[in-house]
């Protein structure tokens, strides 16, 4: 959302128009973002309202003063976005492939020669294959990459083909003298993949990560490589998860978003067989919701109530948050009479029995040791709130 104040003629650009370009794609995982749209938005901007004025000022950047310097920042930040979608579809569209397109998209002179178009937070090689993934998918087109093998499966064939640990290492340790960073990368990989207990082909994997990661102007990128340089020599980090939801999180969470979240927790072979219908109603909202498990499938449906439901679920939305939270379990709930079950209680409890606690401890680098951090929690509790206070 951008915000213009035209008595004071200032400018916000929210998180729209930085000191950087942004992620299309984020490195935590999000959907694709619009490069073109986003563009497009500066231009609507820059014609209602950067024309006039005088101070232009962001969420995450500092301030640009003066007319004639925020028309400049607005055109090039404008520019980038649009040469990133026009000219990696350009590039798409004479056979460049997704994974291609990283090592050959770069920007015009002009616009690398202006720093607000710079990657200091999205880099041109991720935000280059987002544009291609958001067009065209992850597919290059060639059968090899349809239906790959797991790198677990596939790093034995290719080190025994390389000619063992010895060799690769050998090899590995050559590239990296050379500062050929990427190609030892490639090998080395497949090495640790393979023998995930080796540490040695670990502590030079993570070498190479290191020099690529100290290269990369992207924060975002050069930590994703300094982060699996240290994870390969020292196991995942040790502590607690961070939290990425609090109470206000929670109650803004609406009722069929949480049923939804339910459904992505249902473990589908415990559900094989099962079927249930379900209505659900909050009375302090006035919301109603039939939830149904078939095909080892749970989904729901909001402004419906089904004529023949195996039980009844009442409790007001209120009470929800609480079970949401993980504050009160849904079975005291019940107990307290803040729930109400009529019909058959048997689907609640298979319910219950279904729903997996998601282990955020799984190792992404082989080898690094994964932990169990399973949160010990109600079936229907989110994650825990994070701690709001702020301490010394």
């Amino acid at each position: 959302m951008n915000t213009y104040f035209p008595d004071l003629k200032a400018f916000w650009a929210a998180e729209n128009i930085t000191g950087t370009v942004h992620n299309i794609y984020t490195l935590r995982g999000a959907l694709v973002r619009d490069a073109l749209e986003w563009s497009k938005q500066i231009n609507e901007a820059l014609y209602r309202f950067g024309r006039e004025a005088e101070v232009m000022f962001a969420s995450h950047s500092w301030p640009r003063w003066g007319n004639a310097r925020i028309q400049e920042i607005m055109r090039a930040q404008r520019d980038i976005y649009a040469n990133l979608n026009n000219e990696v579809l350009h590039l798409a569209n004479q056979g460049v492939t997704i994974n291609e397109i990283h090592n050959v998209y770069r920007p015009p002179k002009s616009l690398q020669n202006q720093w607000a178009a710079h990657s200091y937070h999205g880099s041109e090689e991720h935000n280059s294959r987002a544009v291609i993934n958001r067009y065209l998918g992850y597919w290059d087109a060639n059968p090899a990459t349809l239906i790959p093998l797991s790198p677990r499966d596939s790093a034995p064939l290719y080190v025994e083909m390389m000619g063992g640990a010895k060799k690769i290492m050998g090899k590995g340790k050559e590239l990296y003298d050379e500062g050929k960073y990427s190609h030892a990368l490639e090998i080395l990989n497949k090495l640790v993949y393979a023998e995930p207990d080796n540490q040695a082909a670990k502590d030079l994997l993570a070498d190479v990560y290191e020099q690529i990661g100290y290269q990369k102007e992207s924060p975002s990128v050069r930590n994703s490589f300094l982060a699996g340089a240290y994870e390969l020599r020292n196991g995942i980090p040790k502590g607690a998860s961070p939290k990425t939801s609090g109470p206000d999180m929670v109650r803004a969470m609406t009722t069929d978003l949480w049923l939804d979240f339910l459904g992505i927790r249902l473990d589908s072979k415990k559900a094989e067989g099962v079927n249930f219908v379900v209505n659900l109603l909050t009375p302090d909202n006035g919301e109603k919701f039939v939830v149904e498990l078939s095909n080892g499938t749970l989904t729901n449906i909001k402004g419906y109530q089904a004529e023949k439901s195996d039980l009844t679920i009442t409790i007001n939305r209120s009470d929800l948050e609480k079970t949401m939270m993980g504050a009160v379990s849904f079975d005291d709930q019940i107990k307290t009479g803040k729930a109400k079950l009529e019909g058959d209680r048997k689907p609640y409890e298979q319910l219950k029995g279904m729903l997996v606690q998601f282990d955020p401890g799984f190792e992404i680098l082989p080898g690094t040791g994964p932990k169990d951090l399973t949160p010990a929690k109600d079936a229907f509790a989110q994650e825990p709130p994070a701690v709001q206070a702020i301490t010394d």
